[in-house]
């Protein structure tokens, strides 16, 4: 499933940078987080030709309440949460085969108003399937926009990662989280690389490390 964001870009944020998720000081209640990387490509016969391989990275969500207790998981087997508020677009399994064509590859449809009153944070991260380091995933990028995976309102923000040598084995990707703010939420950006695999694993991480 992709989506084509043709409205404004937004603001590009940094690691560590954050938005407010509201829009003329009233609190946002229909948000998507667009997941989009692009497919490896390694040089042969001294650079005279390419080879291309496909990408398989999972997109998931986990909501966790204030204990850091883990409430709920969407992903690629469970395409909506237990209170119907997030939903999953499905599985993408190659990335962008002809270089960034500015489409979502997986997207994940969050109904603020809808999201349990126990839930304090919710994480959204990438896993590499086929166990490719993020060092050789040529990028990664998330966005934060109103509306649906079919009708974008607007395009609050991006965050874009690029392969880097210290993600080098490392095979999942913990992209930001949203925090709730008394009656709002806050999207916070991470960006960081981790060597572990594979959902569970990853949710363990963000249970010692990344939960505020």
């Amino acid at each position: 499933m992709s989506i084509s964001l043709d409205k404004k870009t937004g603001i590009n944020l940094k690691k560590g940078s954050s938005i407010s998720l509201e829009k003329g000081g009233k609190k946002l209640e229909q948000v998507c987080i667009g997941l989009n990387w692009g497919i490896i490509e390694k040089k042969q016969f001294f650079g005279l030709l390419k080879e291309r391989e496909s990408v398989d990275l999972d997109g998931s969500v986990t909501m966790f309440d204030r204990q850091g207790n883990m409430i709920d998981t969407v992903y690629y087997r469970k395409l909506q949460s237990d209170d119907l508020a997030i939903k999953h677009s499905g599985d993408d399994r190659i990335g962008d085969s002809a270089g960034d064509d500015d489409l979502d590859n997986e997207v994940i449809e969050i109904n603020l108003n809808l999201v349990r009153d126990d839930v304090a944070q919710i994480v959204f991260y990438l896993n590499s399937y086929k166990g490719q380091s993020f060092s050789t995933i040529p990028y990664s990028k998330i966005r934060i926009f109103e509306g649906s995976r079919r009708n974008v309102v607007e395009v609050f923000a991006t965050f874009n990662l690029s392969a880097e040598a210290s993600f080098a084995g490392k095979i999942s990707m913990i992209m930001g989280k949203l925090v709730r703010q008394g009656q709002t939420w806050e999207f916070k950006a991470i960006g960081d690389a981790i060597a572990v695999k594979g959902i569970n694993e990853t949710i363990a991480v963000i249970q010692k490390s990344y939960l505020s």
